[in-house]
């Protein structure tokens, strides 16, 4: 069976100069069967056409919270009404899982300095859950499991950075996972952009949004994630998919 593991990004990686009111920056990873990404597909396009007709869309977090790049048609109370019923719908009710690493920029800068690549370190942990994710599949029962990893495009620099270390973490491994196991699952990582319309990006950023909220302040309303919640990784009871770091 081939899965997906889509990743984007909440905040961003400068630990030199970062906005005090928003100190840390998140990986988001969704990993979803082929199965099911078509059927999300398909009911996020239905959505976007019943909404913006032929209308090129692309979900975008902060573009729905500003209303802007499309999204002016949430001034209409009716319509946003809708759209956030259909798109807690599709979050709160598709079969997917989260992954996620959020770094706490001013913990860690005290701890380790500010020469780190807080994507790949977020990266490194996304991979190991995502083996340990896939590992339980093949003991439920599924015999065969191949998964793309589709990233957004950031620059080529950044992109080619971000992809020397994953072919690092292939030969070598992780600390808790050996290089055969994530060989045996991981198959390709590509980069995508935004403005491709991949509906799975779209759907790991909406995603990594209320999941930053509620590391921020996990008292704090927060209705998108309690949407959500439930599609974090958990191994045992214990959730496993929302990796803060450092610990506290």
């Amino acid at each position: 069976m081939q899965y997906y593991l889509f990743l984007d990004e909440c905040g961003d990686q400068n630990l030199s100069n970062f906005n005090p009111d928003f100190p840390l920056f998140t990986l988001c990873g969704v990993i979803v069967s082929e199965t099911e990404y078509a059927a999300i597909t398909e009911k996020v396009l239905a959505l976007k056409k019943t909404l913006w007709n032929d209308k090129k869309i692309i979900l975008h977090s902060r573009d729905i919270r500003k209303c802007q790049k499309g999204f002016e048609v949430l001034f209409d109370l009716d319509k946003k009404k809708f759209f956030y019923e259909s798109i807690n719908s599709i979050l709160g009710e598709s079969n997917y899982q989260i992954v996620c690493c959020s770094i706490l920029k001013e913990q860690y800068i005290r701890r380790y300095g500010k020469l780190s690549d807080v994507y790949a370190i977020s990266l490194s942990y996304i991979i190991e859950r995502t083996v340990f994710l896939l590992e339980g599949l093949k003991k439920d029962g599924v015999e065969e499991i191949e998964l793309h990893a589709i990233a957004e495009r950031r620059g080529t620099k950044e992109d080619k950075s971000l992809l020397d270390y994953y072919n690092e973490l292939l030969d070598r491994g992780t600390y808790f996972v050996n290089n055969k196991r994530i060989k045996s699952l991981f198959k390709s990582f590509q980069f995508k952009m935004k403005s491709e319309d991949i509906i799975g990006l779209q759907i790991s950023d909406l995603v990594a949004y209320p999941i930053t909220r509620y590391v921020l302040d996990s008292k704090a309303v927060n209705p998108a994630y309690e949407v959500i919640k439930e599609k974090i990784y958990t191994q045992n009871g214990k959730m496993h998919g929302l990796k803060i770091h450092p610990a506290e």
